[in-house]
């Protein structure tokens, strides 16, 4: 048997799109080359991996049996190649980092500038998906780590997890405006009757409020529907509506005023996710040590709102 790395790859890139062309494309190779390494791995192997069709290529039951054995492979190889870059003097590495919208633009944006300023032979690359489809990306060895919201994702056991803060969502509104409220606490009772932007229906965040909605038998009052996390802060310190978000994202936006809600509090428990079975090159521990030392400090100046998640939980 002498099947290569560049083989898996190869045979990995198709069972991921689905499709020989895309996939040649992605590998900056040319389709018949891309189809002989595919038929060399089969030949070795002595097994159909992939059957070709009209709507695309499927996994036979060997591919099915490969495919997770060729991701550890060529995860390992990667790590390998990298670890090895960093004992020669780190001329060159990359950290891949995924984390959810709400984390990139306040949390992960100071990690990434600490980061960079310390080590700048770095490259940096970074995903920006919910916490389920980083999870996936993180499976199939795409990411080194990924910063997610463990109230919504699933399956964290096939992860190592170090859980970093819990924090609670908060009503924002332009400080441009009065206050909602002259009270510390607002209930969802009030909110539900003021105008409201809100995440697309798909946005973690907002299955969370539409739940503490339901649950209390309130419809809310939506002037605006769809915006990502960005988007929703501008619409707010503009005056359009008020929104419910973490409280981390008001740090630094003196546009916006934050009230708590009152009764028991929506929350969510943001964790640092990595792959279990790859090793840990130089350049990511210092990656996951910047991270945890940037949560630490987040807690200290969001304050009340947010806590250091206990080890464990």
């Amino acid at each position: 048997m002498c099947m290569n790395l560049d083989q898996l790859q190869s045979f990995s890139t198709v069972a991921r799109l689905g499709n020989f062309t895309r996939a040649a494309e992605n590998l900056h190779l040319s389709q018949p080359s891309l189809s002989r390494q595919i038929a060399a791995l089969e030949q070795d192997l002595g097994a159909e991996l992939l059957q070709r069709a009209r709507g695309g290529t499927t996994l036979t039951a060997a591919g099915e049996s490969l495919l997770p054995l060729a991701r550890r492979m060529l995860a390992d190889a990667e790590s390998v190649r990298r670890e090895l870059a960093e004992l020669a003097g780190l001329q060159r590495g990359r950290v891949r980092l995924g984390a959810t919208p709400s984390l990139c633009i306040s949390l992960v944006a100071e990690v990434l500038n600490v980061f960079h300023a310390a080590h700048p032979a770095i490259d940096l690359h970074l995903s920006e998906q919910g916490s389920r489809r980083l999870l996936d990306e993180l499976a199939r060895g795409e990411l080194d780590l990924a910063l997610i919201n463990t109230s919504e994702a699933t399956e964290v056991d096939r992860f190592s997890v170090t859980p970093l803060l819990v924090e609670e969502l908060v009503l924002i509104s332009s400080a441009g405006h009065p206050p909602v409220t002259t009270r510390r606490t607002i209930a969802l009772a009030s909110i539900a009757d003021l105008p409201q932007i809100v995440f697309s229906a798909s946005y973690e965040l907002r299955s969370t409020t539409d739940a503490a909605f339901r649950a209390q038998g309130l419809t809310p009052t939506v002037v605006l529907e769809g915006a990502e996390m960005d988007a929703v802060l501008r619409f707010v310190e503009r005056g359009l509506g008020v929104a419910i978000v973490p409280a981390m994202v008001l740090i630094d936006r003196p546009g916006l005023r934050s009230v708590r809600l009152e009764g028991p509090a929506l929350t969510r428990s943001i964790t640092l996710a990595r792959p279990a079975d790859v090793a840990t090159t130089a350049a990511v521990a210092v990656m996951q040590r910047t991270i945890t030392d940037t949560a630490t400090a987040f807690a200290a100046r969001v304050g009340s709102t947010m806590r250091l998640a206990e080890p464990g939980a």
